[in-house]
């Protein structure tokens, strides 16, 4: 439970002179930093000083000149708004990150934007700032540490052995996420999983004794966490003292939670909501300075503190010692070596493509009609086995998602080797928890949920995009088609809004075939992420050549030619629409109507083609068009111009079987052809 402010001391803890000045240089650089730029927290960092101080000094395995070393400790600031505690840290103990960048926090192309940007700066884990997230990046971390070390690790051959340390605020522990994953991490037992709540009792709108009274140790407990309660953050050895007891804690997930105050050292803001999100002022500045006793001016670090902060030779020798054990490892397990670095480098097996594409070429010779879903669950099955890096999971809807193949092993505190996470319903959670396993490397995750749940786990898809991160999302029941559930579960606008995600590739596949094809594409992708929406109900099977074959991988082709001449029309469509469409162009072929058909299972694959491309599919002089969607109609006017029709669907659904829905909302190919016949006229 929070603390109140006015009952914390001032100047707490026993105070250890030397550990104190080295804090003391995170607080100068950053309200010096914050001061500069007229912008930022300088109040968080102010008040963890103490606390980071012992963590990366004391017990981070970390180094500098590598900060991708796989068996590094990773480290997260879930309280990103914090972000020059970090940079501070990073600057001090040696990355590459020099003073200059320091005094252009928050400046246009500076390697310190206002929050923590995965690949921007080195040392950075994860882009944090969202609330919450950050936590449940580090969740999956400890996941992906855990699972790789069950696989790994051979007796007498140690080489993943690290911990995940996160930081955290009152934001993190409000918002909703922090109780998905935290509930999840007790489950599974993450015993290399340490928090720090940083328990200041301030945020923005002030003292939150006034909203936010949970009693955080109780419910951390309940979550199965061991718990350090009551700690004095700004003592350095009940810091250490709290370290050394979550750390011999094995079978269990650690909380410590550090009392500390916000702004500490600032004469007129310490303890108050004005240390949190503004610079102090030159004159505070100042103060600040005589009453902390740092004598140096701003950015200034005098070398004896440089070197009471550099990690460089202990994380030098710390990566060599795990080198000389990684190649005696290699000596004793060679392929279990050369495929543990194939792994951490994120490459897929070198025979995966042809394999992929086999499977593709006789998905598309069986011409199976089959739901979209199954088709998904065929293609885990023919392709899994491939890949050992699979780390699959499902919001509680295994069942339905069809996301479990025949190598499915669920992941446990029993079983921690396996490569199947039982989410239970937390998309939210579930999503964020991807993005860290994925940015552990290691592993390529993928879980799923209805796509209208998508809406739950939606700033994680966001932040996954942003951090260019390979994480496939899963979404099924994809429209109106999964009938009886009614609005609340059938899907409207989210096909539309995920598309417009920046850097998201959106897949609705039409039939087996392009399931395949989008699966091979999204495990492939090294620089984002994908959706992967498939259908409930069963898909026509199109015909398709070779060639045609080929022509998926852009996004958008050619399904089916107009007859007896170039194009009057043309038809796009997608998933289960296109079965429709495909009905509406037979019909439109017979009456000696020329209408293309095309295909569009991935709109942002095909906006990125070449113009000659583009043009050879969608040609700009045929200016009758006809798209259709099941989804808002605003979304395809980029395609069919003012001249053209959508037939789509601009309100919410309702309760009955899909086949009725799709006569009732107008999903027919009847329809589709009245559409193109009177644009015709």
């Amino acid at each position: 439970m929070s603390v109140k402010p006015e009952s914390r001391s001032k100047a707490t803890g026993q105070v250890d002179p030397r550990r104190r000045e080295l804090a003391n240089a995170v607080r100068a650089l950053s309200m010096d930093a914050v001061q500069k730029a007229n912008s930022g927290h300088p109040g968080a960092p102010m008040g963890m000083a103490d606390i980071a101080e012992v963590l990366w000094n004391d017990y981070l395995k970390h180094n500098p000149a590598n900060p991708a070393w796989a068996d590094r400790d990773r480290f997260v600031l879930s309280n990103g708004h914090g972000s020059m505690l970090l940079y501070s840290l990073l600057h001090l103990t040696g990355y590459a990150l020099p003073l200059e960048e320091l005094k252009r926090f928050r400046q246009m192309g500076s390697m310190t934007p206002g929050h923590p940007e995965y690949g921007y700066t080195p040392g950075v884990e994860t882009t944090t700032g969202p609330l919450g997230q950050g936590l449940a990046n580090a969740v999956g971390m400890a996941i992906a540490e855990r699972a790789l070390a069950a696989e790994f690790n051979k007796p007498g051959h140690e080489i993943v052995n690290h911990h995940t340390y996160v930081f955290m605020g009152d934001g993190c522990l409000m918002e909703g996420i922090s109780h998905e994953a935290c509930s999840l991490a007790g489950h599974l037992g993450l015993g290399k999983l340490i928090g720090f709540y940083d328990d200041n009792g301030i945020s923005i709108d002030g003292e939150v004794h006034g909203w936010f009274t949970d009693d955080t140790p109780k419910r951390f407990e309940a979550y199965g966490w061991h718990v350090v309660p009551r700690v004095d953050g700004h003592d350095a050895q009940a810091v250490k003292a709290a370290i050394e007891a979550a750390r011999k804690v094995t079978d269990k997930p650690s909380l410590i939670c550090c009392q500390t105050v916000i702004g500490f050292g600032s004469p007129n803001k310490e303890g108050k909501e004005e240390s949190h999100g503004a610079a102090l002022g030159e004159k505070e500045v100042a103060a600040t300075r005589e009453r902390l006793g740092w004598k140096y001016g701003p950015f200034e670090i005098p070398d004896a503190i440089y070197q009471g902060w550099s990690a460089k030779v202990r994380g030098d020798k710390a990566e060599a010692d795990w080198r000389k054990r990684f190649d005696a490892y290699r000596a004793a397990h060679p392929e279990l070596a050369a495929e543990f670095l194939r792994r951490m480098q994120g490459d897929l097996p070198k025979d995966f493509g042809a394999h992929a594409d086999a499977y593709i070429a006789e998905t598309n010779a069986k011409a199976a009609s089959i739901a979209s879903r199954n088709a998904s669950q065929n293609t885990l099955n023919a392709l899994g086995p491939k890949l050992p890096e699979l780390m699959g999971g499902s919001a509680d809807l295994a069942g339905s998602n069809l996301t479990l193949w025949a190598g499915c092993r669920g992941v446990s505190a029993e079983n921690p080797g396996g490569n199947y996470i039982y989410y239970g319903v937390r998309e939210f959670g579930m999503s964020a928890i991807m993005n860290g396993i994925a940015l552990h490397k290691g592993f390529v995750p993928y879980g799923a949920t209805f796509l209208m749940f998508s809406e739950y786990a939606r700033n994680a898809l966001r932040m996954a995009a942003l951090m260019k991160q390979r994480v496939v999302f899963v979404y099924t029941h994809d429209s109106i088609g999964l009938g009886e559930d009614g609005p609340t579960h059938q899907p409207i606008e989210q096909l539309a809004t995920l598309r417009m995600i920046p850097n998201m590739s959106v897949w609705r596949p039409s039939d087996a075939v392009e399931s395949a094809v989008a699966w091979k594409e999204a495990l492939y992708r090294v620089d984002g992420p994908s959706c992967l929406v498939f259908s409930r109900q069963k898909l026509t099977h199109q015909a398709r050549s070779a060639e045609t074959l080929k022509q998926i991988t852009r996004g958008g082709y050619i399904l089916a030619e107009a007859q007896g001449g170039a194009p009057e029309a043309l038809i796009i469509a997608t998933g289960s629409e296109v079965g429709i469409a495909m009905e509406a162009y037979k019909k439109l072929t017979e009456a000696g109507r020329r209408v293309r058909l095309v295909s569009m299972p991935n709109t942002g694959l095909f906006d990125a083609q070449d113009e000659a491309y583009r043009e050879s599919v969608l040609p700009k002089a045929v200016t009758r068009r006809v798209a259709v969607e099941a989804g808002i109609t605003s979304f395809w006017r980029k395609y069919v111009g003012l001249q053209g029709a959508v037939v789509g669907i601009d309100r919410f659904g309702e309760s009955a079987p899909a086949e009725a829905l799709f006569e009732h909302f107008g999903f027919t190919a009847a329809r589709v052809t009245e559409t193109v016949l009177s644009l015709l006229k």
